[in-house]
């Protein structure tokens, strides 16, 4: 730090990266202010100016020297963890002022000799009391991670045996009961369990059965409004989407292509389109939502869909140590390793910090807004053509009879391509089967589910006359193409309907 960058701090004022002090007469409160810097994002202590005024009063030789031993005393004797500190002096127009420089810890949180835990709040400083705000900085420091907690009043029976077997067949080639341990141990071992028998966070947002019974924040919140003004009254479509990350996932992408236009973009006229967004950018950004998000906070992801902007909102701001600039050049910090580790064995997520440079290449229009502790906000702009209509999400139907989207009595209406050009191979009169086939199976279900919504008794004539033709089509796709004979195999709608 020079003279002329110290007047410009006089000239500004005290904040919570700033703090002047005259001279050290309570040692007890410059080690809070050490504290304090520690456990937020560091700071300057600089002494030898008036703290009301910012008057640049300075320091004689042997005040330097006095106050430098002091301060290299309070920071190993009345700071835990010892904090270890770096001083310089600075002469600013003839007057001398001692520098302290706080790096924020790696061992969050650090305590006062009381044992109290001090945190910046503006030009001033709080006690930390809240566990939450405690567990907050345990987990900075990675000393505690919240995707590994145990979920309280939850048990093995929570937990969905068949999307485990899915896991260990495709991660290890082996079923739960083909290891030659108990079940309960394998559980334990993969950290879907903990040793006391709940189920951990991780696990339940990946293999439970109904995660949101026990964790009912932890949803994806979707709205698609009218205009460019999330305080309307008035919107096209809106969404609660449950379930596990895998199909949170899943449906918010469903949601996202159903209220998105597709463009021909150079292809043929017969083409589906592409979306006018991309969607590598689209998945990218969504999955470091369900991934990174800060799982402390009791908020929703939301996804806001307006005329000229598509909005991902993740609870928390980024993790320490990484910002805007640095994650656009790929550098990343796993808040939630485990479910990174389950993320990156069941879906595209591959883990290596790459998904924001993805996005940003694919969707160059996109933006990062960091409010730390807060959120962290994508916007990706859609592009302007005012020609092209803008359609509801579902063809004239009454939206109660699909509950499972969750639209009340809200009636939608869209203009739907032409099933039987599409798909000639449909059984005579069954367009209206097939396109509530289509509907349902935006998010993926398996051949008896689709059977049941839309009132099927035979499996051979379903297939025969429903979904043999539309797979043939192309309209259904299985979701998992090394598995097309599996009875566990699900499908889901593809692009080319919407």
């Amino acid at each position: 730090m020079n003279a002329k960058e110290i007047k410009e701090l006089c000239a500004l004022g005290e904040n919570s990266k700033v703090q002047f002090k005259l001279r050290i007469d309570n040692p007890s409160k410059i080690a809070a202010e050490i504290v304090a810097f520690a456990n937020y994002r560091g700071g300057t202590i600089l002494i030898g100016i008036e703290d009301k005024t910012g008057e640049i009063v300075g320091l004689s030789y042997n005040e330097v020297q006095q106050l430098s031993r002091d301060i290299g005393n309070i920071a190993n004797n009345s700071v835990r963890p010892t904090i270890y500190l770096q001083t310089e002096t600075v002469s600013v127009d003839g007057k001398t002022i001692l520098v302290v420089n706080v790096n924020e810890g790696i061992d969050k949180p650090y305590k006062d000799q009381s044992g109290n835990i001090w945190i910046k709040q503006g030009s001033d400083k709080r006690r930390v009391v809240e566990n939450a705000e405690m567990l907050a900085l345990f987990q900075e420091s990675g000393s505690f991670r919240p995707d590994e907690k145990g979920v309280r009043r939850t048990t093995i029976n929570d937990i969905d045996m068949m999307l485990v077997n899915d896991y260990l067949v495709q991660s290890y080639g082996k079923r739960s009961d083909e290891f030659g341990l108990p079940v309960e141990q394998v559980l334990q071992n993969l950290q879907i369990m903990t040793w006391d028998g709940r189920v951990t966070l991780a696990g339940l947002l990946f293999f439970g059965k109904y995660p949101q019974m026990f964790e009912p924040a932890f949803v994806i919140k979707a709205v698609s409004f009218f205009g460019n003004d999330m305080g309307g009254l008035e919107y096209r479509d809106s969404k609660d989407i449950t379930g596990t990350i895998p199909r949170m996932f899943e449906a918010g992408m469903a949601f996202l292509n159903a209220n998105l236009h597709s463009v021909q973009a150079g292809q043929s006229f017969n083409s589906v389109g592409k979306l006018e967004i991309s969607e590598v950018a689209l998945k990218e950004i969504l999955q470091n939502a369900l991934v990174h998000r800060d799982y402390l906070i009791q908020a929703p992801i939301r996804i806001m869909i307006f005329d000229n902007r598509v909005e991902i909102i993740s609870p928390g701001g980024l993790p320490t140590g990484v910002d805007v600039e640095s994650i656009r050049f790929g550098k990343t910090k796993q808040r939630n390793p485990l479910v990174a580790s389950f993320c990156a064995k069941t879906m595209d997520y591959r883990g290596l910090g790459t998904g924001i440079i993805r996005a940003t290449k694919e969707a160059r229009d996109i933006d990062f807004i960091n409010e730390e502790g807060s959120q962290f906000q994508v916007i990706m702009q859609r592009p302007s053509n005012p020609s092209t209509p803008r359609m509801t999400p579902y063809s004239n139907i009454v939206a109660e009879s699909m509950p499972e989207y969750g639209y009340g009595n809200q009636v939608v209406n869209r203009t739907t391509p032409d099933i039987r050009a599409l798909c000639p191979a449909l059984g005579k009169g069954e367009e209206e089967n097939a396109r509530r086939v289509l509907e349902f199976c935006r998010i993926p279900q398996g051949i008896l589910e689709m059977m049941e919504e839309v009132g099927y008794k035979s499996r051979t004539s379903f297939r025969r006359n429903v979904f043999t033709p539309l797979l043939e089509a192309g309209l259904l796709v299985p979701e998992y193409k090394d598995k097309p004979n599996s009875p566990k195999q699900r499908y889901r709608t593809a692009n080319r309907w919407y």
